[in-house]
């Protein structure tokens, strides 16, 4: 008889497991938390556009023009008076009464996976447990366990997953929008029965073991299967069918990967996808920063831009934050390769809709943009924010299979300032 490695390594359930992997990740299940109301929140959707390398704060969003440190870009007006962006964000200048530019972010983290590891949880990495990613809490606590579409889809990487939450509230990676997912479709010589004998005879496979072996990680490998199949044979689908999209509104995103991933997300959202992560790339600029810089925002402020613009013109703003952020700063000392180096003691983040306060500058730099001069705000303060525009408490706890109790956040407290008042 076929054990069920060998089931598993012959393909037997091909399809389903291969788009399952691209929820999986290999961590424990735990039980699901009751749901928030959602009435309770001011956002209904998050979007991040992660900038992975850990942009320069001085060249993008926290412009030093002038000063010894500032570079040769200049700064420029924008729609809200207490904004100034870089020149080679123009676009995104004239969104700026929808923004929040948080120009106080500080961590302790100046290592890429350390600071992109609580970039995405909150915590630092601790060797005794992985925590959940912001992703992985919204999918588990405002996510439906039956939607036929993934709760968290990332797109251009892999993102981080759900830790201890378990793999079923981890993120659907996309590589690359523009294209159909892989084996969403099944190959001519597999009809819907054979299909279905194939996922019945693993089903088997997956309860024998589970029964033999006590192992948790069982039930969170089922959901997975079962996410895939059900989103195999969704009439929703071709969300990520972007030829649905005119070349009028394809052109105004960009034509890149990142472009193409701002496009998707705004579908995803319309389709009710709570969390979307878009990765762009290329931010590690210890070498020629200025050039560098220069084309990586040539790629960023039209999708970013028309992004906000898409989501206001259909009225899904309000009810969606688009975070924009990265590893962490950039040194004001360029070194000799032109370049600027990790520097995570000062940085910035750009928030916008959900809730969230436009046309708002939260927090300063001192004058070289190498330390906060105030009101410093911590990466769980950020997360507790998005936390509590979601309708999640920040404080809420889940157990951990070894039985400790972990927060949303590490004693993180939403920043009130970047919260848009009533009416």
């Amino acid at each position: 008889m076929i054990d069920r490695r060998r089931f598993l390594g012959l393909g037997a359930t091909g399809l389903a497991s291969s788009l399952a992997a691209r929820y999986a990740e290999r961590f424990a299940f735990a039980d699901a938390a009751a749901r928030v109301p959602a009435s309770s929140a001011k956002a209904k959707a998050v979007v991040v556009l992660w900038l992975n390398g850990g942009p320069s704060h001085l060249d993008t969003f926290d412009p030093k023009p002038g000063t010894p440190v500032g570079g040769p870009f200049k700064a420029i007006k924008t729609r809200a008076p207490s904004i100034l962006l870089s020149e080679h964000l123009p676009q995104l200048a004239e969104k700026a009464d929808k923004i929040a530019v948080v120009r106080s972010m500080s961590s302790k983290e100046g290592n890429h996976a350390r600071a992109q590891y609580l970039l995405h949880t909150g915590y630092s990495p601790n060797p005794t447990v992985v925590h959940p990613s912001l992703g992985g809490w919204v999918c588990e606590q405002l996510g439906d366990p039956q939607s036929d579409i993934p709760t968290f889809v990332s797109i251009g990487g892999p993102s981080f997953g759900a830790g201890f939450l378990g793999v079923q509230n981890g993120p659907f990676v996309l590589q690359k929008a523009g294209e159909m997912p892989p084996n969403v479709e099944p190959p001519p010589q597999i009809d819907a029965a054979r299909f279905d004998r194939r996922k019945a005879a693993l089903d088997f496979l997956e309860k024998r073991f589970a029964s033999q072996t006590g192992d948790a990680k069982v039930d969170g490998r089922e959901a997975v299967y079962a996410k895939a199949v059900r989103m195999m044979r969704s009439p929703r689908i071709d969300v990520f069918d972007l030829g649905h999209e005119s070349d009028a509104t394809k052109k105004a995103y960009g034509d890149t990967d990142f472009g193409r991933g701002c496009l998707l997300a705004r579908r995803l959202v319309e389709r009710g996808v709570k969390f979307t992560e878009v990765v762009l790339d290329g931010w590690d600029t210890h070498k020629d920063n200025f050039n560098r810089n220069a084309k990586q925002m040539g790629i960023l402020d039209p999708a970013f831009a028309t992004l906000l613009g898409e989501l206001d013109q259909r009225k899904l703003l309000r009810s969606t934050i688009v975070v924009c952020m990265g590893d962490f700063g950039r040194t004001p000392k360029i070194n000799g390769n032109e370049g600027r180096d990790h520097h995570p003691q000062a940085w910035s983040a750009v928030l916008a809709g959900g809730g969230i306060r436009g046309g708002y500058v939260h927090g300063t730099t001192d004058a070289d943009g190498d330390k906060v001069a105030g009101p410093a705000t911590s990466v769980p303060d950020l997360m507790a924010t998005l936390a509590t525009l979601m309708g999640m408490d920040p404080t809420h706890s889940e157990t951990t299979p070894a039985g400790r109790p972990i927060a949303i956040t590490e004693d993180g407290v939403a920043v009130k300032a970047l919260l848009a008042q009533p009416g």
